[in-house]
């Protein structure tokens, strides 16, 4: 395929001063450490949330949910609004939300006080989408790729430290001073921002149709209600039935009357761009098979052999510091080869390094080591593929609904990662084994546990994923942004 010319593309966008782009780019750096080591340090905290609020795995679990299924709603409606009044303005607001979550969870008395302020902190994770498209509004496009890799990369040391300071702070101080600390870095975080991050575009004043957002917002949310509580609940059970339908006709009835609003959230016809295209099917397949890898792995780790490793809490998180050092260091450079190469060959090689990665999982997965290792190399995979499809929203759109676009993206891939972990639950369902566990003296309860065979056909099924992954990264237009000499 032939690479695409990319002057005409360059002329949307107006690059920043370098200390603009510098401030910038550090203030998003800044917010992907905070918010990886936030979502990521509660993970060590479940079980003892589960333990401290007597309550089950069901209602737990939607610590982890009303943040997806929040933050997947209301990205496109902040893309969007990011794009009408400014991606400051709106970033600051996110922001805010997520403050004000993070500062409520800590205090919070019941289990459902916690899930309600998770949800509230998801309005917060609308400063993602928003965060990529400051850097696409500021940077020349030549030096997007480049940027917006730093920025992934520092997602995976933001996940590491939260993973491993996250298991000491609950282990020594408990589950409420992970909330507690992460309120103090989100308030002095707003501070800097708000002072040094530029103003940036002031957006083009439009008008956003709430109508149509609100049915997208729903639609997603009864979708992704559907996928989290199907394991629990039972796929076809009356209500969860009835979630997927409503769901499903939402969603649909947001396309139909997309086409005829003079200001929709996007104009459907973006959507057909085939870079738009082939990033958002992507990122949706990608998210299935990277998050039914790591849902698998932190289970693995923490199983008692011979069904798992048997790793404490401690333990289980270090295991994936290789990945997260590894994607700080590929981050920057798979934004050079986007920016030399094009995003197709980046996206082609994300796609065979994950399948290198998974495929070690089945055939060598022993020790703490092989899983460290091949969760290193799955997880450099996933970053050489985010960041061209990231690269390629924003390069493809117009620059006025870059932000929407971003939004969306972010979205379907949080979809993805949604379905990826209900796979993995499936299939460690429907190839366990129970025992007999000691549960006292003379006592013992019936335990099941996944087989052997339940791993390796969650892996057969992230490879096959990223070989879909592949076919559609082939379809990529592939372009190259030259260097504008300096004036």
């Amino acid at each position: 395929m032939q690479s695409q010319s990319a002057e005409a593309m360059a002329s949307k966008v107006s690059p920043a001063t370098a200390s603009h782009q510098t401030r910038a780019l550090l203030s998003m750096v800044g917010v992907a450490l905070l918010l990886n080591y936030v979502e990521t340090m509660i993970i060590p905290g479940i079980y003892t949330i589960q333990t401290d609020f007597a309550t089950t795995s069901s209602i737990v679990s939607w610590i982890t949910s009303a943040f997806l299924i929040v933050g997947s709603a209301v990205s496109p409606l902040f893309g969007k609004l990011g794009d009408s009044y400014g991606k400051k303005r709106m970033f600051l607001i996110a922001l805010v939300f997520y403050t004000i979550g993070v500062g409520l969870a800590g205090f919070s008395p019941t289990i459902y006080f916690l899930i309600a302020a998770r949800a509230v902190q998801g309005i917060g994770f609308a400063i993602v989408p928003l965060a990529l498209a400051i850097i696409a509004e500021t940077f020349p496009n030549e030096r997007i790729a480049t940027a917006q890799g730093i920025v992934s990369a520092t997602f995976a040391i933001g996940a590491a430290f939260g993973l491993i300071l996250g298991s000491y702070i609950v282990q020594d101080f408990g589950w409420q001073w992970a909330f507690h600390s992460a309120f103090v870095l989100s308030i002095i975080l707003f501070a800097v921002i708000a002072r040094f991050l530029p103003r940036g575009n002031p957006g083009t004043g439009r008008k956003v149709d709430y109508e149509t957002v609100v049915m997208l917002m729903a639609g997603v949310s009864l979708v992704l209600f559907y996928l989290t509580e199907g394991p629990y609940e039972g796929w076809t059970s009356e209500l969860e039935l009835a979630a997927l339908a409503a769901g499903v006709l939402l969603t649909a009835g947001f396309f139909v009357a997309e086409g005829r609003k003079s200001n929709p959230l996007i104009q459907l016809s973006l959507l057909r761009i085939r870079n738009v295209f082939v990033a958002n099917m992507v990122g949706i397949i990608s998210g299935i098979g990277m998050f039914m890898l790591f849902f698998a792995v932190v289970y693995y780790d923490r199983l008692p052999p011979p069904y798992g490793l048997g790793l404490d809490t401690i333990s289980a998180g270090l295991s994936l510091g290789p990945a997260a050092i590894l994607m700080l260091l590929a981050g920057p450079g798979i934004g050079m080869l986007v920016t030399r190469s094009g995003p197709k060959p980046a996206m082609l090689l994300g796609g065979v390094i994950g399948i290198v990665g998974f495929s070690l999982f089945i055939f060598n997965r022993a020790t703490a080591t092989d899983v460290s290792v091949a969760a290193a190399i799955s997880m450099v995979g996933a970053v050489a593929i985010i960041i061209p499809i990231v690269n390629m929203i924003s390069v493809s759109l117009p620059r006025e609904t870059v932000g929407t676009g971003l939004g969306l993206n972010t979205m379907l891939r949080n979809i993805g990662g949604a379905i990826g972990p209900v796979v993995a639950t499936t299939l460690m369902s429907t190839y366990a084994v129970t025992v007999m566990v000691p549960a006292g003296p003379g006592q013992s309860v019936p335990v099941s546990f996944p087989t052997s065979a339940a791993f390796d056909y969650i892996f057969y099924l992230a490879i096959f994923a990223f070989v879909v992954a592949i076919l559609f990264a082939l379809a990529t237009k592939n372009y190259v942004f030259k260097k504008q000499p300096s004036a």
